[in-house]
């Protein structure tokens, strides 16, 4: 099972390099359109409900469980006490149903909020849906007061933590 997911992650990564879903439609500055989505548990998470609190930064990934996903999650988990810390929520968005997003935090120990997007409507309003109906790996860091501040387009998995962070330090 393992090597038909690593397989199939390698696929999708060869295939995601020229499929749409570049979030075209948004630009820094634009309010970040809201949503509300459930994690793997059923806990709800609504973007609004940050504003004027802390900064957010909402991740779109492509597939659970697959070696980039697994590494981005990977340096956040490793790294979640200084965004907790500093009040910094992370959420982590793919079009992945609630049970294979529980198997990757439980094989993974994860210890941040990974959100369902099953129905592909969060993906398609931040315009990160691509041919394939997963969600490219992109990354937006939204401000207090819940607007885009930064997008990031070309994410690179092993520095990402770190990136996202000091980014969203700029905007406590």
């Amino acid at each position: 099972m393992k090597y038909l997911k690593l397989l199939i992650g390698l696929a999708i990564s060869i295939t995601l390099l020229s499929c749409g879903g570049n979030a075209e439609n948004l630009k820094e500055n634009d309010y970040a359109p809201d949503f509300t989505l459930q994690d793997a548990d059923g806990n709800s998470y609504t973007l609004s409900s940050y504003r004027g609190v802390s900064p957010v930064i909402i991740y779109f990934y492509p597939k659970a469980g697959t070696p980039g996903c697994t590494k981005q999650a990977c340096g956040i988990r490793d790294s979640w006490s200084k965004f907790s810390e500093n009040g910094i929520v992370v959420l982590g968005i793919s079009v992945d149903i609630k049970d294979d997003i529980k198997e990757f935090i439980l094989e993974n120990n994860l210890n941040f909020p990974l959100l369902s997007d099953s129905n592909k409507e969060v993906s398609k309003d931040y315009g990160v849906l691509n041919n394939l109906g997963l969600a490219n790996r992109i990354t937006f860091i939204i401000d207090k007061e819940g607007k885009i501040a930064q997008i990031i387009r070309e994410v690179d998995v092993q520095k990402h933590a770190d990136q996202v962070f000091d980014i969203a330090m700029k905007f406590k």
